[in-house]
């Protein structure tokens, strides 16, 4: 069984920045398509990026401001996320699997209990 914990996220200006941790117990992690989600309130969970060995992809409302990258011996993935918007602002979840399509959140196997971000304006 696979175990992730978010960390790290918090209440930060517009403009700032944020690094999220996604930290994986109980297997492994290195060959598993690792994902970032984010939900915010009465919208359906929606995909942010992903990274699969050192292959990364983003959602367009995210790329150029946020980065995932990946750190195998700490078993442990981070999401940084810069130039900060108020529509940021959602539970943010880190997932663990092999999907078909990365930006399908079903495909994933395991989901961490995820990490509040609020971006005030």
């Amino acid at each position: 069984q696979v175990r992730l914990v978010e960390s790290g996220g918090g209440l930060v200006q517009a403009g700032g920045s944020l690094r999220l941790s996604c930290v994986a117990s109980g297997r492994t992690l290195s060959s598993y398509v690792m994902g970032w989600f984010r939900q915010a309130p009465g919208k359906e969970r929606e995909f942010v990026g992903s990274i699969r060995w050192s292959n990364t992809y983003y959602a367009d409302s995210v790329k150029g401001r946020f980065t995932i990258s990946r750190d195998n011996a700490k078993n442990t993935v981070y999401l940084v996320m810069n130039t900060l918007k108020p529509e940021d602002t959602a539970v943010y979840y880190c997932a663990a699997g092999f999907p078909t399509i990365v930006t399908i959140s079903s495909g994933y196997n395991y989901w961490g209990q995820g990490t509040q971000v609020t971006v005030s304006s």
